[in-house]
């Protein structure tokens, strides 16, 4: 991993990878932080089921219609409507929504920089706020992509000397997102990047595996303590909107363990607080 003169900014890996040589992957209230974060991300994950949805029908398709394909209630997806109505990224037309130019204008190259721009520029600011390489990955097209890692010379991110995408099982980056995947997705993935030894705490095989992810919640921090890497822990927060399976994560060396807990619930907070102006960048 190249090491710049003193420190390093946050970097989206297609230009410098998982600390390796491959070319891939939170209304606040009183009750604290933790339910506000929660708030957020149950509003933005319902909003982006309706942007998907509007996406599926071209000739567009009423509130009724829209709110039955989510799941939602009428009251609640009517709301979310207008408002994305009133943002441009929805229209409507005779009482059907369409995508608006606002959605349109997310997959411009230009959009696409702008978020992953803010997506880095989150990563460097919590990075130097925790004090540690924080990452951010997401699954998609079946596979485990660290797409964004945010390290310095002082504080190094986990080197890559296993493929990430295949030991999914091993680190906690991989089995934040496989516990937010349905059963058969999870499965086909297991089926192709079968439970292998990577350290002597790499969980023994894919039925044990399958356990613990049944066990997690799907809003649940994942903790991960040298499975994939001797001398590393790690720590990763789940990230679901609509559809997208998406995770923040940090590390620590094993000597500073004591300090993951501390570490992963700040990060978690700063996710929280910033998780809906980030919803839209989430999937650069």
């Amino acid at each position: 991993m190249p090491t710049p003169p003193r420190q390093r900014s946050a970097r989206a890996t297609d230009q410098q990878p998982f600390a390796a040589a491959s070319d891939r992957r939170r209304s606040a209230t009183a009750d604290g932080p933790q339910q506000s974060a929660a708030t957020l991300i149950g509003s933005v994950q319902r909003a982006m089921r309706l942007l998907e949805s509007v996406a599926g029908h071209e000739h567009g398709a009423p509130a009724k219609q829209l709110a039955r394909e989510t799941g939602l209630a009428l009251p609640t997806a009517y709301h979310l409507l207008r408002t994305l109505v009133h943002e441009g990224y929805l229209r409507r037309d005779k009482g059907l929504f369409f995508l608006g130019e606002a959605a349109e204008r997310l997959s411009s190259s230009g959009a696409q920089e702008k978020r992953r721009s803010t997506i880095v520029d989150a990563l460097a600011q919590w990075r130097d706020l925790i004090g540690a390489p924080v990452y951010y990955a997401m699954y998609r097209d079946g596979e485990i992509e660290v797409l964004c890692v945010s390290d310095t010379s002082g504080s190094p991110a986990v080197e890559e000397w296993a493929d990430f995408r295949e030991t999914g099982h091993a680190h906690a980056i991989g089995q934040c997102l496989l516990a937010q995947l349905d059963e058969d997705v999870r499965r086909d993935h297991l089926d192709r990047y079968p439970v292998r030894s990577l350290t002597p705490y790499t969980v023994r095989d894919g039925h044990a595996l399958v356990r613990r992810l049944d066990r997690m919640r799907r809003t649940e921090l994942v903790v991960e303590r040298q499975e994939y890497a001797l001398g590393t822990v790690c720590a990763a927060i789940p990230i679901t909107l609509g559809a997208t399976a998406a995770t923040m994560a940090l590390s620590l060396p094993a000597h500073q363990a004591d300090r993951l807990p501390g570490a992963a619930r700040q990060l978690q907070t700063e996710v929280g607080r910033l998780l809906g102006s980030l919803a839209l960048s989430i999937s650069i």
